[in-house]
């Protein structure tokens, strides 16, 4: 004669919560299986110049970006000259960049193009908070993720006066001043 067990009330509670803890374990395990990076929001950023000074990396993992599809290739690139400069030439005491991380190369009359060395800039915002008051405002701060350490608690977002920083997902880890995210890495930097 088969011996047929029965399931009795015990038995069904101890299925039923191993089954839910198995599904909150699969669901809270796949909503975290895409990996996240800090970025800065460059519409909410002010520029007040703590991303050089704050970040754990030096210099700063915080670069500027030229979006060159809203730059207006200007001769007179605030972004680029010191206000006030007696010549509009790339003599260092005309140039605002603390580094001489923008270089400025003659395109045709009256327009040049301006490229970000990143490995001279500090990430200090002066080239970004000109060309916002007196151009297109194509320069704009991001964190360059081949460089970033992804520090678990960002140091500059926990100083941050504009709250700008927040994280983003692996598969769009930059933000673009035309609302693009698309992308997975910002235009290519020389």
């Amino acid at each position: 004669m088969s011996e047929r067990k029965k399931i009795d009330r015990r038995d069904f509670m101890r299925f039923t919560g191993a089954a839910a803890f198995t599904g909150a374990t699969w669901m809270a395990v796949g909503e975290k299986a895409e990996a996240k990076y800090w970025q800065l929001d460059p519409a909410k950023c002010t520029q007040c110049g703590q991303c050089t000074t704050h970040c754990v990396l030096n210099p700063s993992a915080v670069k500027c970006l030229n979006q060159f599809d809203i730059c207006g290739y200007c001769d007179l690139c605030f972004g680029y000259l010191q206000p006030g400069s007696r010549d509009l030439d790339s003599g260092a005491e005309n140039q605002l960049c603390p580094t001489a991380a923008i270089e400025r190369k003659y395109i045709e009359a009256p327009y040049y193009e301006y490229k970000i060395h990143e490995d001279k800039c500090i990430g200090c915002a002066k080239c970004v908070k000109a060309c916002l008051i007196f151009g297109n405002g194509s320069f704009y701060l991001q964190i360059r993720q081949d460089i970033c350490i992804n520090c678990n608690e960002c140091s500059i977002a926990k100083s941050c006066p504009s709250d700008c920083f927040s994280e983003v997902p692996q598969s769009q880890p930059y933000m673009f001043l035309t609302g693009d995210t698309y992308l997975a890495h910002p235009p290519a930097l020389s």
